[in-house]
């Protein structure tokens, strides 16, 4: 009968540390060459850094000597004052107003972006051009900022919240055909097999093999877009695409630090009880009804 040696821990740590280094040995002793390209890679990754500091004039030594002048604002914003009530159901018209714009941009845009999502997608498209294509447009539409796309629609069809809803859904239509297409390339094909094997077709194995899996991840996606539409339409309403971002570039300009910290309240609020109505409803969405948030 033989006995077999048992290893203390640290032996089998060592040993197992031993064959990892025998199997993977261009990890454990790279080559003169790799260690030059890696010190190479740091040593420029740190110039560069250091050179956008200077050229960008990035000084420590002025952020500090600023705190001093952000806490004079502080104070100047101390207590949160609308002015008077007409004055604050006009800034709640006007948030009421900017998460409209956020609302009607975002649901556009999802509703617009669906079907391009799947043509972007590997596994759903009609085929390899139209799949190109529409990245690419993707591509180019989600290369202008959203407060680029205010000002061009802004020129087109003038001031107003029209002008801000147009802005949101078209940088989203960008954003949303590259989420959703990549939402549609990662499910499982064994759905889809499953559907094909029982004599579906095409549009079947989109509808019963993909959509059930993509659903909830686009949903998710279009419900923490809105949320995030809503502190946007606060930055394109400054150039004219209504909302309150008008009112608080107002106050900011006449120092009505008051007012300005009022409004900041609610825009801080109303993204919170977005925040929490969107997570309930992403919790419902997936099938969760209890969960700690």
């Amino acid at each position: 009968m033989s006995t077999a040696k048992v290893l203390s821990p640290a032996d089998a740590a060592r040993a197992d540390l031993a064959g990892f280094k025998a199997r993977h040995p261009a990890v454990f002793r790279p080559s003169p060459l790799r260690r030059a390209v890696t010190t190479g890679t740091i040593v420029l990754l740190a110039a560069l850094l250091a050179l956008a500091f200077w050229r960008l004039d990035v000084s420590l030594a002025r952020i500090w000597a600023g705190l001093g002048q952000l806490g004079t604002f502080l104070t100047f914003m101390l207590p949160p004052s609308p002015g008077s009530w007409s004055r604050a159901l006009v800034y709640l018209h006007a948030l009421a107003e900017t998460v409209a714009i956020a609302f009607l941009g975002t649901l556009l845009a999802a509703i617009l972006s669906f079907p391009l999502g799947f043509l972007a997608a590997r596994n759903a498209t009609v085929n390899r051009v139209v799949q190109l294509a529409t990245r690419r447009f993707s591509d180019a539409i989600r290369g202008v900022d959203q407060l680029i796309w205010a000002l061009i629609w802004v020129s087109v069809v003038g001031l107003g919240p029209f002008a801000g809803v147009l802005a949101v859904m078209t940088s989203d239509i960008g954003n949303f055909t590259k989420l959703f297409s990549e939402a549609v390339e990662a499910t499982d094909r064994k759905a889809e097999e499953g559907v094909m094997s029982t004599g579906g077709g095409r549009l079947h194995r989109i509808r019963f093999g993909l959509l059930p899996q993509v659903f909830p991840v686009i949903a998710g996606q279009v419900l923490y877009f809105f949320e995030s539409n809503t502190r946007s339409a606060t930055i394109i309403g400054i150039v004219g695409a209504g909302g309150i971002g008008l009112h608080l570039s107002e106050q900011i300009r006449t120092l009505e630090w008051q007012a300005v910290s009022f409004i900041i309240i609610l825009i801080l609020v109303a993204v919170a009880v977005i925040d929490f109505i969107s997570t309930r409803l992403r919790l419902a969405i997936i099938g969760r009804s209890t969960v700690q948030v």
